[in-house]
């Protein structure tokens, strides 16, 4: 079972399908998914359930961009054997992108 694409995760997202938001200059991230053994965080504002890929604002690696990310492949990145890494800040709540203040261009 997944443990990010989860029944919750995929509600969030029913009116947020891929190209729902790319007319907007300023649009609404939907779910915050970070690195919880390192600096990576998405910051998703569509998602394909059929792929299971979301589109996101990604910080903390090489550099911040906007891209594509499979979320089968973020549940396949693990810590010492079997514990995930990559998890999703429940407590966050849906935000304008500029709300989230990163001093980057949409």
């Amino acid at each position: 079972m997944s443990h990010l694409a989860t029944p919750e995760f995929k509600k969030l997202f029913e009116k947020y399908p891929f190209y729902s938001q790319e007319n907007s200059s300023d649009p609404l991230v939907i779910a915050k998914l970070f690195d919880a053994y390192g600096s990576a965080t998405w910051y998703i504002t569509e998602y394909s359930p059929i792929e299971n890929t979301a589109f996101a604002y990604i910080t903390g690696l090489a550099h911040d961009e906007w891209g594509y990310v499979s979320l089968t492949e973020l549940e396949s990145i693990m810590f010492a054997s079997q514990v995930p890494r990559i998890e999703r800040d429940v407590h966050f709540k849906s935000v304008k992108f500029s709300e989230l203040k990163l001093n980057k261009a949409c």
